[in-house]
């Protein structure tokens, strides 16, 4: 009797020092996920974020970061959402057009920093077929579309119209300027509902091949003979400060990917359209990728020039109130400690 006494008492002990260990087993896995660091970037299903698309897909970003990093993808459709999520901490690192950027660091007072570029030009004026506009100046008394008010098509669009002595409707002048999606954008051009539109790509190519539109300014004409952001990376603030040595990572990576999307552009391509059709459950015809790819300039650099005088169209269309301080907007002390390792030229 006592021998089974025994050998009852010895059994709960060890179940009692199994649970024990697993259980600390537990907290020890909880502990190293708890201690794991994480990297949540935002981007877009489009072709001027081609180094997220293209990183994120090949492992370019994991093999910089190291496996013991974790990578959380978010992607967006808008800026001002993307924005909210970077101020919010729901991201840390994001892909953005420069107006939502500037937006987004007037309104929380700098909380966000530009730390690269990521594309320039991509933006085509077209006009429906028929109407006889062949230069900026034949707007007058048109209606243009484009994809947001505020938005960086929208200052670049009154910005041209400025430049031809013309403006929109609501302040007075003879050009409609009218809102709408981009793949709404194609539907009005096709009905006639309107007559012209300043679009990104690969907007313009399907407006191009879908609705017979013809170019009036191509990327290259737009603004700044195409050296113009129309992407860059932003990063907030706290994970600046936080994590610097993963941000430095990303930026190497970011530009080994520029540089190896402009070596070879064709494979680039391929991946890119993948991927948008992973994401959209829809990948863009050959040649509208062919020549949308043609339209944008892949890059590191974010032209702070072309950010700086956004941030005074800005201003002068009362989308940005005052005159804001945006000595702070770009930390490319990381950057060009990358370029410098690269033996590239740092940036400005």
């Amino acid at each position: 009797m006592k021998i089974k006494i025994a050998f009852k008492v010895a059994a709960v002990v060890l179940l009692a020092a199994a649970f024990l260990a697993a259980a600390a087993g537990c907290g020890n896995k909880k502990e190293e996920d708890k201690a794991r660091p994480v990297v949540k970037v935002g981007y877009f299903p489009n072709m001027t974020h081609a180094q997220a698309l293209v990183g994120l897909s090949d492992g370019t970003f994991q093999k910089a970061l190291g496996d013991n990093v974790t990578i959380e993808e978010h992607t967006f459709n808008a800026g001002p959402a993307e924005i909210e999520a970077l101020l919010a901490g729901q991201i840390d690192l994001g892909y953005i057009g420069p107006v939502p950027a500037i937006n987004g660091f007037v309104t929380s007072k700098g909380e966000l920093k530009i730390v690269a570029g990521a594309a320039d030009a991509g933006v085509v004026l077209v006009a429906r077929k028929g109407s006889n506009i062949k230069s900026v100046s034949d707007l007058n008394g048109k209606k243009v579309a484009v994809p947001q008010i505020g938005n960086t098509q929208d200052i670049s669009l009154r910005h041209l119209l400025s430049e031809a002595g013309l403006k929109d409707a609501a302040k007075g002048g003879t050009v409609t300027i009218v809102p709408a999606d981009n793949p709404d954008i194609l539907t009005l051009i096709s009905r006639g509902e309107v007559d012209a539109a300043l679009v990104p790509e690969p907007w313009g190519s399907r407006i191009v091949k879908q609705a017979g539109a013809s170019i009036v300014l191509d990327a290259g004409e737009v603004w700044r003979g195409g050296k113009y952001t129309t992407a860059v990376v932003i990063a907030s603030n706290k994970f600046l400060k936080e994590h610097p040595d993963l941000v430095q990572k990303w930026l190497e990576a970011h530009v080994d990917l520029t540089e190896r999307i402009n070596r070879d552009k064709n494979s680039a391509k391929t991946v890119v359209n993948s991927q948008i059709e992973k994401l959209t459950k829809k990948s863009l015809p050959e040649d509208v990728l062919n020549s949308s790819f043609e339209r944008i300039v892949v890059t590191y650099n974010p032209e702070t020039e072309s950010v700086r005088e956004f941030v005074k169209l800005s201003v002068e269309n009362g989308y940005i109130k005052g005159n804001p301080d945006i000595a702070g907007l770009f930390s490319l002390d990381l950057l060009n400690k990358v370029l410098e390792q690269k033996g590239l030229q740092p940036l400005q």
